[in-house]
């Protein structure tokens, strides 16, 4: 395995591999690697010659009230881990070698970002779709690889690959899951004990969910209501949004038809929970 830090030897390699026909797989990330990337990362071995992970904690994705310093990094375990899934390349530039000059276009992310997290983190996701309109052009991936347990990033990700024409296929990795169905987090040590095992009710409000619009439920607001009503029953949680939505436009409904998707987020005493299915109808 090799590390790169620039872009200008990170692009000679994958063109060295690009010109022998290998089909290249690229896991991007901020590090810190946890069960959910691993996932990707297997996936990623599975179907392409070439496996490739980006580590770089983009400071574009961090907004004024979040500290950017604060985010967790151990690029040592995160190499363990890629010599463990047999990655082949990594890239971790720096933030000066990713943006060295102030940019003179911009990238901007219009829709499928005011709903679901993205109402709150106003420019998240402008810094996300700049940051791989970057990777793209450098990593120049046949397949690239992201989690739906944010399915509102892989959403967005979709919009840019098809506005932008990116010849790269999107693979969507169903969310890894403990053992009860709470989604694997960095952010589930942060739960006592307590909220721990209720936190197990987030995916099966969901599974009620799926359920009811399995039986037929066309009504959102009844259906939001219901999923609200069982969180009350059964945690101690503050509910922040119940929504559902078409995906992966994720544009507002009334009835419940065709592919959608069902997501919420909730507040323990000291960390905020996401989780979501998507159900075609």
């Amino acid at each position: 395995m090799k590390v790169f830090t620039t872009i200008a030897e990170m692009q000679r390699e994958i063109l060295t591999e690009k010109q022998k026909g290998k089909t290249i797989g690229f896991v991007p990330t901020m590090g810190f690697l946890h069960e959910g990337h691993i996932g990707l990362l297997k996936k990623a071995r599975q179907e392409n010659d070439i496996l490739v992970l980006s580590i770089f904690v983009n400071p574009l994705q961090f907004g004024p009230s979040e500290d950017l310093d604060a985010y967790p990094r151990d690029f040592e375990k995160d190499r363990q881990i890629a010599i463990q899934e047999k990655t082949d390349y990594i890239f971790f530039p720096s933030v000066d070698e990713m943006y060295s000059t102030s940019p003179s276009v911009g990238v901007i992310a219009k829709e499928r970002v005011n709903v679901l997290c993205g109402k709150s983190r106003p420019g998240h996701f402008d810094g996300v779709v700049t940051v791989l309109t970057k990777l793209f052009n450098i990593i120049q991936p046949t397949r690239v690889y992201f989690g739906l347990k944010d399915a509102q990033q892989v959403a967005v990700v979709d919009g840019l690959i098809k506005d932008f024409h990116f010849p790269v296929q999107l693979k969507a990795i169903e969310t890894v899951r403990e053992s009860d169905g709470l989604a694997k987090s960095s952010r589930n040590v942060n739960l006592t004990p307590e909220e721990r095992r209720q936190a197990a009710e987030l995916y099966r409000a969901l599974e009620l969910g799926r359920s009811l619009i399995k039986k037929g439920e066309t009504d959102r607001l009844k259906l939001i209501q219901t999923i609200e009503s069982h969180l009350k029953k059964t945690t101690e949680s503050t509910v922040d949004y119940i929504e559902l939505y078409t995906y992966p436009d994720l544009k507002p409904i009334e009835e419940i038809k065709g592919k959608v998707i069902l997501a919420l987020a909730v507040k323990f005493s000291k960390v905020r929970l996401i989780d979501n299915i998507i159900v075609d109808i």
